[in-house]
């Protein structure tokens, strides 16, 4: 079965690459998307909407001949894995979430107002530095030094212009009324350590009675700093669909 996979802002697909090698074993033909601005995705000129970011998705399982597709998504990927369930449910056969909100309380559309500020004014490279911390910690950071500038790496070739379309995307997030009601089988995944999303993701996954995998000492990407974890609830997320089928 086809597995389309999303990625957060200031990554790109490659950020999947463990993942894919395993679902590819699996016999999952893999989709890695590239969002605009993001990887090797060009970035027109903004500002985006999560409505576009999911139009982008569909695009490519068109353009593929894909009627339908696993989509599994990360923080700002997550958010376009909702969008695609509200908006297109027909053409997913599940949803699996790590680390994303359906909505944009105002405290969070806000945080995001300084962020785009820096990079108008001084482009991605200030970011770097505070993202990674942000979302692993410096102790992962420093004990881990080829992941570390690998993702730095990932960081500074995201542009800019990319940036700003997606962070303004994220701030009109708006999806949470389409996602209570959604009729798709849902998986959720979040690290223990990423303090902003555990409660959101909490009362979401008990509103609608689906697993949530709280991955003890895991950041905000979790596929990077407990891979097996988040793989082993992939896997077992797929594999108790293909026995219900």
């Amino acid at each position: 079965m086809p597995v389309l996979l999303c990625h957060s802002i200031l990554t790109s697909s490659a950020i999947w690459h463990r993942q894919a090698i395993a679902l590819v074993a699996r016999g999952h033909r893999v989709l890695a998307l590239d969002s605009k601005g993001h990887g090797q995705s060009e970035a027109p000129r903004g500002p985006y909407t999560m409505d576009d970011l999911v139009a982008d998705a569909v695009a490519v399982l068109d353009h593929l001949g894909i009627a339908r597709a696993h989509v599994i998504g990360v923080s700002q990927g997550g958010m376009t894995a909702f969008g695609l369930g509200v908006h297109h449910p027909d053409r997913l056969l599940s949803l699996c979430v790590i680390a994303a909100r359906a909505d944009a309380p105002p405290p969070f559309a806000a945080a995001w107002d300084d962020r785009i500020a820096v990079v108008q004014a001084q482009g991605i490279a200030p970011l770097a530095a505070p993202t990674a911390e942000r979302w692993f910690g410096r102790g992962f950071l420093e004990a881990n030094p080829a992941i570390t500038n690998a993702l730095l790496d990932c960081i500074n070739e995201t542009d800019p212009e990319g940036f700003i379309g997606c962070a303004s995307a994220i701030q009109s997030l708006d999806y949470l009324d389409g996602v209570k009601r959604l009729q798709l089988p849902l998986a959720m995944v979040v690290g223990a350590r990423d303090e902003l999303l555990v409660q959101p993701m909490t009362q979401l996954a008990a509103s609608l009675d689906c697993r949530l995998a709280i991955i003890p000492d895991a950041g905000h990407l979790p596929q990077i700093d407990h891979p097996d974890e988040v793989e082993a609830a992939i896997e077992r997320h797929l594999r108790e669909l293909a026995q219900s089928a």
